[in-house]
Formats: structure tokens, C-alpha cells, sequence
């Protein structure tokens, strides 16, 4: 798809717009004071595929803490501040590699001032961060309630109020738990900037209904071009936030690489156990660097041939099913032994 042309800026050491690959982000749940907690979640993280962490900086014993888990990690790592602009200063001085702010909700220009000029010292990125929960009451009466006009109206304000401090090194994130709201309003801000734009359904829920609200939103924003890096945001392990965005980029061709794995949904056909077969099936491939499609079926009416066009599969049978490799048969197996043939192909997969 086309993407809508934006600037590149350097986040630690990754590249975020213009034609780079959309990064994928997410947020620590530990206390940010806790070193070893955070660094070992963020380790985790990075293991899964997350490109860039950020971290909470609520306190003035947060911000040092940054320094000390920045040794221990490989990705870059962003503090996120609210209310007061010394933790942001803070946060700067010890390693940050972007912060996030809102602007309008750290003091007046004095501070915004004096945050940014602590962030153009080292040409530290800044994300100006709006979500419609914190919305202007000025906006909201001017609009008539929470929009998408409003949302993008305040952001571009908090953009005017750091370019006048000289600074132009910016991220965009505007968000909404309101899926159509936050759509139309990327679609709207799209044609008003350049800057690269974060693109998340903020508060989306737990992983069922967060993972749906944030793939039909992230679906149609990233479908449209509109996008540079992203977070799922989910009630629930971060792990799941990563799964879940590497999933949606590969779905609309957006990214490559990781085992894809397609299952049918199981009927009265269904003569072995496939939903756990299934289901371990994608645990163990999360281990493979492979680029290839999986399939696991259930019965012969749709199996085999399903399998056949994946690179790798299973077609059920009764208490068996058939290992199919490039659309070949390469062999009948039975139902105990499906996974353990399964592993030993792609254990083998470069071979001959």
C-alpha cells in the first residue's frame, strides 16, 4: 500500500517514518524504581519482537532508574511523563531516548520551554501525547463533545506551542478508546502534518476485546497508509501487546518473517483432538525464524486442500492425519505423533 509521507526522526538508534517498517512499541507494568523487574521485562519484550519500550515516570526516583535499566537493555526506551515537568528534565538528564509528553497538562510555556530546550540539548525526540479522556473542556464545548476535530485541533495546538520553542524533532500520537473517533481522526491529522504518527486504540481492554477493538481500528488506519509505529494497548501481560501487533502488520503485509499459522475452526467432521493441536501448534512455532504459513486442518473437506497451499501442514483424519510439505504428501501419521512430525519438519525445513 501507499504510505502517507512523513519525516524521519531517530529514536535511540531506530529509525520511525517516512519508508522505514512500522515499529512496533509497548509499556511496562512494573515499577519503573524496580531495575531488575523492569529490565527483565523489557529483555522479554524484546525477545518477542517489541522495537522500542516505554517506561512510566511518576516519581522523582523513577527518572534515575532509567540510567541504570538502559545498561541492561537493547532496545530504545521512552519515559512517559505527566504533570510535572521536572520528571521530564529528570528523565532527559538520565538516558531517555524520547520522552512523551501533553503539553497542556505540565505547566505553561515556561515549562514546556524549559522541557524542550533540555530535549533539543540532546536531540531527544518528543511525542506529544492526546487522548480524548484528557481533551480541553475549551474544545469540547467548542465542538460539542468529544471529537475527532477536536482531538486533532489539540494536538496541532501542543506541535504550534513546541515549534515556537525552536524544536521540530516530534512524534504525533492522538487516541481514542472510541474506535471510529480514533480512525477519522488520524484520517484527519494525516493531511495536516508531516510528523510521524503513533497509532494505538488507547484503553482498548482486556485481550479478547482489546485485541478486536485495536485490530478493526489499527486495521483501518494502517490499511489507509496512516502510520509509522504502534502499540496494542491490552489489560493484560505486555507480551500479548507484541503478539498481537506483529499479527495485525503481517495481516495487512506490513511486515514479514514468523511462522504464520492457519487453523480451521473445527465441526461435527472433526475426528482429532485440533483445537489442542492448534493451539500447540502456535506455542511451538513462536520458536522457528522461519517466513512460512502452517496450516493445521480438520477433515477432508477443506484439509488437504488447504494444507497444499500452505507451506507446511496437517490434514486430519480419523485418529490420524497426513503431513503435507510444498503441496505434497509426505506421509500418514498418527494422531499422538502429529505435532512431534510437525516439529521435526520445520526443525528440518532448509533441508533437502
Amino acid at each position: 500500500m501507499k504510505r502517507h509521507k512523513t519525516k524521519t526522526i531517530n529514536i535511540g538508534g531506530v529509525a520511525v517514518g517516512g519508508d522505514n517498517p512500522i515499529a512496533i512499541q509497548s509499556m511496562t507494568n512494573t515499577k519503573t524504581e524496580d531495575v531488575s523487574a523492569t529490565a527483565e521485562q523489557i529483555g522479554r519484550l524484546a525477545k518477542a519482537g517489541c522495537e522500542i519500550i516505554r517506561c512510566a515516570v511518576p516519581t522523582m526516583d523513577a527518572a534515575p532508574a532509567l540510567s541504570d535499566i538502559k545498561k541492561s537493555i537493547t532496545i530504545p526506551l521512552v519515559a512517559d511523563i505527566h504533570f510535572d515537568y521536572r520528571l521530564a528534565i529528570s528523565a532527559i538528564e538520565h538516558g531517555a531516548d524520547k520522552i512523551r509528553i501533553n503539553p497542556g497538562n505540565i505547566g505553561g510555556k515556561d515549562r514546556v520551554k524549559a522541557v524542550v530546550d533540555a530535549a533539543k540539548e540532546r536531540n531527544i525526540p518528543i511525542r506529544v501525547g492526546v487522548n480524548s479522556g484528557s481533551l480541553e473542556k475549551e474544545l469540547v464545548a467548542k465542538y460539542g463533545g468529544v471529537t475527532a476535530e477536536g482531538l486533532v485541533e489539540s494536538a496541532l495546538d501542543k506541535v504550534h506551542m513546541i515549534e515556537e520553542c525552536g524544536y521540530d524533532n516530534l512524534v504525533i500520537s492522538i487516541k481514542s478508546s472510541d474506535v471510529l473517533m480514533c480512525v477519522h481522526a488520524h484520517e484527519l491529522i494525516a493531511d495536516k502534518t508531516d510528523y510521524p504518527l503513533h497509532v494505538g486504540i488507547t484503553e482498548a481492554g482486556t485481550v479478547t476485546a482489546g485485541n478486536i477493538k485495536s485490530a478493526i481500528g489499527l486495521g483501518l488506519i494502517l490499511s489507509q497508509g496512516i502510520g509509522d509505529t504502534i502499540r496494542v494497548s491490552l489489560t493484560g501481560d505486555p507480551l500479548e501487546e507484541i503478539s498481537s501487533a506483529r499479527l495485525i502488520l503481517r495481516t495487512l503485509g506490513l511486515r514479514r518473517g514468523g511462522i504464520e499459522v492457519v487453523s480451521c475452526p473445527t465441526c461435527g467432521r472433526t475426528r482429532i483432538d485440533l483445537i489442542g493441536l492448534a493451539n500447540a501448534v502456535e506455542e511451538m512455532v513462536s520458536d522457528y525464524p522461519l517466513d512460512i504459513k502452517v496450516a493445521v486442518m480438520g477433515c477432508a473437506v477443506n484439509g488437504p486442500g488447504e494444507a497444499k497451499e500452505a507451506d507446511l501442514g496437517i490434514a486430519g483424519g480419523i485418529g490420524e492425519g497426513l503431513i503435507i510439505k510444498r503441496g505434497e504428501i509426505c506421509r500418514r501419521v498418527p494422531e499422538g505423533e502429529l505435532l512431534a512430525a510437525l516439529r521435526y519438519e520445520l526443525d528440518h525445513w532448509g533441508m533437502k
